[in-house]
This record gives structure tokens, sequence and C-alpha cells, in this order.
């Protein structure tokens, strides 16, 4: 079988990737495949639509970009910055100009790699150092806000996956 075909995680090791990281960089990159493979020519039109309530194509890619933005943050120890509070207060809201199916694709792919170059810059020996999430520092660890960050990222590209379907038929 052709290496190119087979899930990401099936391919081996990702280059640079500290062994302990491979899994989170092997969900974010099939994350993205999966992601850049299906919103291939997707109908702008529907970028905003929520089919029975569920959230819309343009929620889903905003919010993909946001969590690993904001679960990074965390995970090197920071805090939000304003800019990142206010991304996160304008996810599912439609803007006043217009965000392209291709604008938000690129920007998920960016925070991709921004994620990626962060993996590979970290010490596996600080993987179980704490870490405070959100306002309150709600305790967590390295490990654990990565380890949700591709969960979470997984999760929300199933849904966008979804969605994409839905409104493409």
């Amino acid at each position: 079988m052709d290496n190119t075909k087979r899930e990401v995680w099936l391919r081996g090791p990702v280059p640079g990737i500290p062994p302990l990281l491979q899994p989170i960089a092997h969900t974010l990159l099939q994350a993205r495949e999966e992601v850049n493979a299906l919103i291939v020519d997707f109908p702008e039109i529907f970028l905003w639509v929520k089919p029975s309530g569920m959230a819309s194509v343009a929620f889903h890619l905003q919010h993909l970009t946001g969590i690993l933005d904001r679960l990074f943050t965390y995970a090197r120890g920071e805090l939000l910055n304003e800019s990142q509070l206010d991304y996160l207060a304008a996810e599912g809201r439609e803007p006043e100009h217009e965000y392209g199916v291709n604008m938000l694709v690129e920007r998920f792919n960016k925070q991709v790699d921004i994620a990626l170059d962060q993996l590979s810059n970290i010490n596996e020996a600080t993987l179980t150092e704490t870490r405070g999430v959100g306002r309150a520092q709600i305790p967590s660890t390295v490990i654990g806000l990565l380890t949700h960050a591709a969960e979470h990222t997984m999760r929300h590209t199933g849904q966008l996956l979804v969605t994409a379907r839905l409104l493409k038929n």
C-alpha cells in the first residue's frame, strides 16, 4: 500500500517530534488532511449555515484554530493575551467582513504548523509539569493540555466533516 494512503499514525514518526509527542503530531496532521480534503470546493454560501441547529462549518474552522492556539499557550505556561480572548469571543459569530472558506482553512493549517513547531521544541522531561488553564488557573499538565488539544481537534474535525457533508448533499 502507498504510504501516503495510510492514516498518518501508520506512516511512521514525524521528523523532529519527540517520541512521547508523536501521537499528538499524528492526530493534528490527520485532522489537517481530513479538513483540507473535505473542504476543497466547499460552497461559500453554506459556510455559516447551521443545519438542524448544529454548529456551522465556519465555527468549526474558527474553533479548530482557536483551541490549538489557546491550549498550546497554556502548555507553555502562559495566559491568553487580549488578541486570543478577542478571537475566542468572536468564534461562531459571523463577522462583518467576509471570511472565506480558504482563509479559514489556511488559518487552521498555519496553526497546525505552529503547534508542530512547538511540539518539536518541548523537552519530554517537562510533560508532567503543572500548567494552569484559564483565568481560574485550573491545574493540568503539559501532556494533559497537549493531549486534550489533539483530542479536541479531532472531535471538532469529525463534527466539521459531518456538517460539511450534510450541507454539500
